[in-house]
């Protein structure tokens, strides 16, 4: 609408006028907002004069105060290594059962090794070692190879290959259905006698113990405890295992239990760190 027809003349308005009422107006803003307007530019000239920002033909303007986030990292980790660093000798100089001796020290290595243990041993035996699915648990007190400080270390350097005969081809259909209900009532606190008699025959207990609670020097389950690492003890699972054993080349079917050795990925130190880790998660002092 021109001015001659704009009927609000007599206010701050720049003559643009809709459907009679609505109009632009000329108002100056609020004080407040031109202070922070003009505080935005300020601060926009002050932070690319000081820090890194512009970017240029062959790098970037790197600012009075020559700051970067690398640099920041960089100090931040020194401090931190410089706070380490005594743990750190004297963990070097020590055998695991005598850092677990000094609590001051053993607090630290737990620590220290949380780090790691996520880094290494999660993806196979969970968050703080609760275990998935066809993976020990390391958070009890249930060990395969013991659960002593020489033995958990033993089995983070060299690693371990669980060994079991696949019994598909040696059992009857019966014999396997007869053991393997056998073995769940083992974890329930009794036992099948039919299937007890088949334990004995096929040679069960020269892994497993007369009692089926183990022998850890082979590594062997304890069948008596009703921990099971593939799957829970269901009837179907326990026969799948005893049919297809447990890293049986002869059968394409059998379970995988192997766990890498550390010796080539991990220093000595940091071996010692997860082996006092492990240990305190299964409840070791």
């Amino acid at each position: 609408m021109s001015d001659k027809n704009n009927p609000y003349k007599d206010e701050s308005n720049t003559g643009h006028v809709w459907d009679d009422n609505l109009r632009e107006l000329t108002n100056k803003p609020p004080g407040w907002w031109t202070l922070g307007f003009h505080a935005s530019w300020i601060f926009v000239i002050a932070y690319t004069v000081l820090y890194p920002s512009w970017p240029m033909i062959s790098g970037h303007t790197t600012g009075l105060l020559g700051w970067t986030s690398i640099k920041e990292y960089k100090q931040d980790l020194k401090e931190i290594e410089e706070i380490r660093a005594p743990y750190e000798l004297k963990i070097a100089k020590m055998s695991a059962e005598e850092i677990l001796a000094d609590s001051d020290l053993s607090n630290y290595t737990v620590r220290s090794a949380k780090v790691l243990f996520g880094d290494f041993c999660s993806a196979c035996h969970g968050g703080n070692g609760a275990g998935n699915l066809g993976f020990p648990v390391l958070a009890d007190d249930d060990w395969l190879y013991g659960g002593d400080i020489d033995a958990i270390q033993t089995s983070i350097t060299d690693g371990r290959s669980g060994a079991m005969p696949a019994f598909a081809s040696t059992l009857s259909t019966q014999q396997l259905q007869d053991v393997s209900q056998h073995v769940v009532a083992l974890g329930q606190g009794g036992q099948y006698e039919a299937g007890a008699a088949v334990f004995m025959e096929a040679g069960c207990f020269a892994c497993h113990g007369m009692d089926a609670t183990g022998i850890q020097a082979m590594g062997s389950a304890n069948l008596a405890d009703a921990i099971y690492r593939f799957a829970p003890g269901t009837l179907e699972s326990v026969s799948y295992t005893i049919s297809h054993g447990i890293n049986d080349a002869g059968d394409d079917k059998t379970r995988d239990a192997t766990m890498p050795s550390f010796s080539e990925r991990l220093t000595e130190t940091d071996i010692k760190k997860l082996a006092v880790f492990v240990h305190k998660l299964g409840g070791g002092q």
